[in-house]
Protein backbone atom coordinates (compact mmCIF):
# COMPACT_ATOMS: atom_id res chain seq x y z
CA UNK A 1 0.00 0.00 0.00
CA UNK A 2 1.94 3.43 -1.14
CA UNK A 3 2.25 5.65 2.06
CA UNK A 4 0.31 8.66 2.20
CA UNK A 5 2.31 11.94 3.17
CA UNK A 6 -0.12 14.83 4.37
CA UNK A 7 0.40 18.20 2.11
CA UNK A 8 -0.25 20.46 5.33
CA UNK A 9 1.65 20.94 8.68
CA UNK A 10 1.10 18.20 11.51
CA UNK A 11 1.34 19.11 15.54
CA UNK A 12 4.77 19.58 16.48
CA UNK A 13 3.86 19.39 20.35
CA UNK A 14 5.12 15.91 22.02
CA UNK A 15 3.05 13.99 25.27
CA UNK A 16 3.54 15.14 27.77
CA UNK A 17 4.59 18.47 27.35
CA UNK A 18 3.94 21.48 29.81
CA UNK A 19 3.41 25.11 29.44
CA UNK A 20 1.59 27.64 31.78
CA UNK A 21 -1.49 29.09 30.88
CA UNK A 22 -1.22 32.61 29.93
CA UNK A 23 -5.16 33.33 30.08
CA UNK A 24 -8.02 32.95 33.62
CA UNK A 25 -9.48 29.85 33.58
CA UNK A 26 -12.80 29.12 34.90
CA UNK A 27 -15.37 26.29 34.91
CA UNK A 28 -19.08 26.21 36.03
CA UNK A 29 -21.30 22.78 36.89
CA UNK A 30 -24.82 23.32 37.89
CA UNK A 31 -24.39 27.08 37.55
CA UNK A 32 -21.82 27.31 40.31
CA UNK A 33 -18.07 27.98 39.72
CA UNK A 34 -15.74 25.12 40.51
CA UNK A 35 -12.71 26.71 39.64
CA UNK A 36 -11.08 29.86 38.75
CA UNK A 37 -7.26 30.39 37.88
CA UNK A 38 -4.74 32.31 37.00
CA UNK A 39 -2.13 29.64 37.34
CA UNK A 40 -3.26 27.04 35.13
CA UNK A 41 -0.98 24.77 33.03
CA UNK A 42 -1.21 23.07 29.80
CA UNK A 43 -0.35 19.30 29.05
CA UNK A 44 -0.39 17.40 26.04
CA UNK A 45 -1.45 13.89 26.27
CA UNK A 46 -1.98 13.82 22.30
CA UNK A 47 -0.08 16.30 20.07
CA UNK A 48 -3.77 17.34 18.86
CA UNK A 49 -4.48 19.72 21.61
CA UNK A 50 -3.71 20.26 25.44
CA UNK A 51 -5.29 19.64 28.63
CA UNK A 52 -5.94 22.30 31.70
CA UNK A 53 -4.54 21.20 34.94
CA UNK A 54 -6.02 23.56 37.61
CA UNK A 55 -3.92 23.80 41.17
CA UNK A 56 -5.85 22.10 43.91
CA UNK A 57 -6.25 25.77 45.67
CA UNK A 58 -7.91 27.35 42.86
CA UNK A 59 -10.90 24.35 43.24
CA UNK A 60 -13.66 24.86 45.04
CA UNK A 61 -13.44 23.28 48.80
CA UNK A 62 -14.77 20.10 49.22
CA UNK A 63 -16.27 19.51 45.31
CA UNK A 64 -13.96 16.60 44.74
CA UNK A 65 -14.18 13.08 46.60
CA UNK A 66 -11.22 11.19 45.93
CA UNK A 67 -12.50 7.71 44.60
CA UNK A 68 -9.41 5.34 46.04
CA UNK A 69 -8.55 4.73 42.41
CA UNK A 70 -5.03 4.92 40.76
CA UNK A 71 -5.17 5.05 36.75
CA UNK A 72 -2.04 5.41 34.23
CA UNK A 73 -2.31 7.44 31.95
CA UNK A 74 0.15 8.34 28.71
CA UNK A 75 2.34 10.48 30.89
CA UNK A 76 1.73 9.22 34.51
CA UNK A 77 0.23 8.06 37.36
CA UNK A 78 -3.55 9.49 38.19
CA UNK A 79 -6.31 9.60 41.24
CA UNK A 80 -9.71 9.50 40.02
CA UNK A 81 -11.87 12.08 41.44
CA UNK A 82 -16.13 12.29 41.85
CA UNK A 83 -17.22 15.73 41.65
CA UNK A 84 -20.23 16.78 44.25
CA UNK A 85 -21.68 19.93 44.43
CA UNK A 86 -25.22 20.39 45.84
CA UNK A 87 -27.50 17.28 44.80
CA UNK A 88 -24.96 17.07 41.53
CA UNK A 89 -22.91 13.85 41.60
CA UNK A 90 -20.46 13.09 38.90
CA UNK A 91 -17.70 10.29 39.08
CA UNK A 92 -14.62 10.29 36.78
CA UNK A 93 -15.32 13.56 36.20
CA UNK A 94 -11.47 14.25 37.59
CA UNK A 95 -8.07 13.23 38.14
CA UNK A 96 -5.50 14.46 40.45
CA UNK A 97 -1.75 14.32 38.99
CA UNK A 98 0.76 12.23 41.29
CA UNK A 99 4.51 12.87 41.57
CA UNK A 100 5.77 11.02 38.67
CA UNK A 101 3.63 13.47 36.57
CA UNK A 102 5.75 15.79 34.34
CA UNK A 103 6.96 18.87 35.81
CA UNK A 104 5.26 21.61 36.89
CA UNK A 105 1.32 19.52 37.46
CA UNK A 106 2.12 16.92 40.04
CA UNK A 107 -0.93 17.44 42.68
CA UNK A 108 -3.28 19.59 39.75
CA UNK A 109 -6.58 18.49 38.61
CA UNK A 110 -7.21 17.83 35.10
CA UNK A 111 -11.16 17.80 34.90
CA UNK A 112 -12.91 15.67 31.77
CA UNK A 113 -14.54 18.60 29.67
CA UNK A 114 -17.81 16.87 29.36
CA UNK A 115 -17.96 17.48 33.38
CA UNK A 116 -18.13 20.69 33.34
CA UNK A 117 -20.80 22.50 31.94
CA UNK A 118 -19.33 25.64 31.16
CA UNK A 119 -15.74 26.56 30.96
CA UNK A 120 -14.01 30.37 30.30
CA UNK A 121 -11.09 31.59 29.08
CA UNK A 122 -11.09 34.89 30.26
CA UNK A 123 -14.84 36.41 29.81
CA UNK A 124 -15.03 33.88 26.38
CA UNK A 125 -17.01 30.30 26.79
CA UNK A 126 -14.37 27.42 25.27
CA UNK A 127 -16.39 24.69 23.47
CA UNK A 128 -15.00 20.91 22.68
CA UNK A 129 -11.51 21.30 24.35
CA UNK A 130 -8.83 23.61 25.30
CA UNK A 131 -7.51 25.98 22.37
CA UNK A 132 -3.89 24.28 21.86
CA UNK A 133 -1.35 27.53 21.64
CA UNK A 134 0.60 25.83 18.68
CA UNK A 135 -2.60 25.45 16.08
CA UNK A 136 -3.46 28.01 14.12
CA UNK A 137 -6.61 28.53 12.17
CA UNK A 138 -6.20 30.80 8.20
CA UNK A 139 -9.44 31.17 6.05
CA UNK A 140 -7.65 32.60 2.90
CA UNK A 141 -10.05 33.42 -0.10
CA UNK A 142 -8.40 31.61 -3.56
CA UNK A 143 -9.04 32.07 -6.43
CA UNK A 144 -8.08 28.57 -7.58
CA UNK A 145 -11.22 26.41 -9.29
CA UNK A 146 -12.45 23.55 -6.95
CA UNK A 147 -14.58 21.27 -8.51
CA UNK A 148 -15.84 18.13 -6.18
CA UNK A 149 -17.43 15.19 -7.58
CA UNK A 150 -18.37 11.69 -6.80
CA UNK A 151 -19.32 8.51 -8.89
CA UNK A 152 -18.48 10.73 -11.49
CA UNK A 153 -21.75 13.37 -10.04
CA UNK A 154 -20.25 16.81 -9.89
CA UNK A 155 -21.62 18.04 -6.27
CA UNK A 156 -20.10 21.28 -6.95
CA UNK A 157 -17.57 23.68 -9.08
CA UNK A 158 -16.83 26.98 -8.20
CA UNK A 159 -14.25 29.35 -9.81
CA UNK A 160 -13.06 30.32 -5.66
CA UNK A 161 -13.23 29.33 -2.58
CA UNK A 162 -12.65 30.35 1.01
CA UNK A 163 -9.50 27.78 2.38
CA UNK A 164 -9.30 26.96 5.87
CA UNK A 165 -5.46 25.77 6.73
CA UNK A 166 -5.46 24.46 10.19
CA UNK A 167 -2.77 22.91 11.48
CA UNK A 168 -2.57 19.72 11.85
CA UNK A 169 -5.75 18.68 9.32
CA UNK A 170 -5.94 19.01 5.65
CA UNK A 171 -7.23 22.24 3.64
CA UNK A 172 -10.81 22.78 3.91
CA UNK A 173 -12.41 24.60 0.87
CA UNK A 174 -15.28 26.17 1.65
CA UNK A 175 -17.92 26.94 -1.03
CA UNK A 176 -20.81 29.28 -2.35
CA UNK A 177 -24.23 27.84 -1.97
CA UNK A 178 -24.81 29.02 -5.71
CA UNK A 179 -22.62 26.57 -6.91
CA UNK A 180 -23.27 23.11 -5.41
CA UNK A 181 -25.99 21.09 -6.98
CA UNK A 182 -28.32 20.67 -3.73
CA UNK A 183 -30.48 18.14 -5.74
CA UNK A 184 -28.14 15.24 -4.59
CA UNK A 185 -27.86 17.41 -1.17
CA UNK A 186 -30.22 16.30 2.05
CA UNK A 187 -29.99 18.07 4.91
CA UNK A 188 -29.36 15.76 8.22
CA UNK A 189 -29.62 16.57 12.18
CA UNK A 190 -26.16 16.72 12.78
CA UNK A 191 -24.32 19.37 14.83
CA UNK A 192 -20.66 18.82 15.50
CA UNK A 193 -18.76 21.84 17.53
CA UNK A 194 -14.88 23.30 17.16
CA UNK A 195 -13.34 24.99 19.72
CA UNK A 196 -11.68 27.39 16.43
CA UNK A 197 -15.01 27.42 14.27
CA UNK A 198 -17.71 27.74 16.18
CA UNK A 199 -21.32 25.15 16.03
CA UNK A 200 -22.16 24.41 12.31
CA UNK A 201 -25.46 25.08 10.91
CA UNK A 202 -25.92 22.31 8.98
CA UNK A 203 -24.93 19.17 7.70
CA UNK A 204 -26.04 16.91 4.40
CA UNK A 205 -25.76 13.96 3.07
CA UNK A 206 -25.11 13.62 -0.58
CA UNK A 207 -26.67 10.81 -3.17
CA UNK A 208 -24.83 10.13 -6.23
CA UNK A 209 -26.56 7.66 -9.35
CA UNK A 210 -25.31 4.68 -6.62
CA UNK A 211 -25.30 5.11 -3.01
CA UNK A 212 -26.21 7.61 -0.76
CA UNK A 213 -23.29 9.01 1.48
CA UNK A 214 -24.44 10.40 5.55
CA UNK A 215 -23.00 13.65 6.31
CA UNK A 216 -20.63 14.46 3.35
CA UNK A 217 -20.77 18.35 3.62
CA UNK A 218 -21.24 20.95 6.35
CA UNK A 219 -21.71 25.35 7.22
CA UNK A 220 -21.21 27.39 9.85
CA UNK A 221 -23.29 30.00 9.23
CA UNK A 222 -22.54 32.13 12.35
CA UNK A 223 -18.63 31.22 12.84
CA UNK A 224 -16.49 32.78 15.84
CA UNK A 225 -15.17 36.00 14.55
CA UNK A 226 -11.98 34.83 13.35
CA UNK A 227 -13.51 32.65 10.92
CA UNK A 228 -16.07 35.05 9.73
CA UNK A 229 -15.70 34.99 5.80
CA UNK A 230 -16.45 30.82 6.33
CA UNK A 231 -19.81 32.19 7.23
CA UNK A 232 -22.98 30.64 4.90
CA UNK A 233 -20.15 28.45 2.73
CA UNK A 234 -20.33 24.63 2.63
CA UNK A 235 -17.51 22.49 2.67
CA UNK A 236 -16.79 18.78 1.70
CA UNK A 237 -14.64 15.94 3.31
CA UNK A 238 -12.18 16.00 1.38
CA UNK A 239 -11.06 12.27 2.55
CA UNK A 240 -14.51 11.05 0.99
CA UNK A 241 -14.76 12.67 -2.40
CA UNK A 242 -12.87 13.51 -5.26
CA UNK A 243 -11.87 17.07 -5.10
CA UNK A 244 -9.93 19.09 -8.08
CA UNK A 245 -8.07 22.38 -7.46
CA UNK A 246 -7.80 24.43 -10.64
CA UNK A 247 -8.02 20.99 -12.57
CA UNK A 248 -5.88 19.17 -10.75
CA UNK A 249 -7.42 15.62 -8.27
CA UNK A 250 -6.24 16.30 -5.15
CA UNK A 251 -4.98 12.80 -3.26
CA UNK A 252 -7.79 12.26 -0.39
CA UNK A 253 -6.59 12.95 2.52
CA UNK A 254 -6.40 9.93 5.45
CA UNK A 255 -8.23 9.86 7.59
CA UNK A 256 -7.86 11.91 10.92
CA UNK A 257 -7.05 10.27 13.44
CA UNK A 258 -8.51 11.01 16.93
CA UNK A 259 -6.11 10.20 20.69
CA UNK A 260 -7.39 7.58 22.89
CA UNK A 261 -6.33 9.59 26.50
CA UNK A 262 -10.23 9.53 26.95
CA UNK A 263 -10.99 5.36 27.13
CA UNK A 264 -7.24 5.28 29.10
CA UNK A 265 -8.78 7.65 31.85
CA UNK A 266 -12.29 5.43 31.92
CA UNK A 267 -10.20 2.11 32.12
Amino acid sequence: MEHYTPDYPGMIVPVGHVEPVPRRIRGYAANRLVFDTVRARYVWLWPGYPQYCIPRKDILDGVLVDEDRTLVLRVGKVRRQTLELDSLTRPGAAWEWGDDAPSGIAGCVSFRWEAIDAWFEEDEQVFVHPRSPYTRVDALRSGRGVRVMLDGAVLADAPCSVMVLETGLPTRYYLDRGYLDWARMQPTDTVTDCPYKGRTSGYWSVTTDTATYPDLAWAYDFPTRQLTPIAGLVAFYNEKVDLYLDGQLLPRPAPVTRAVWEREHHA
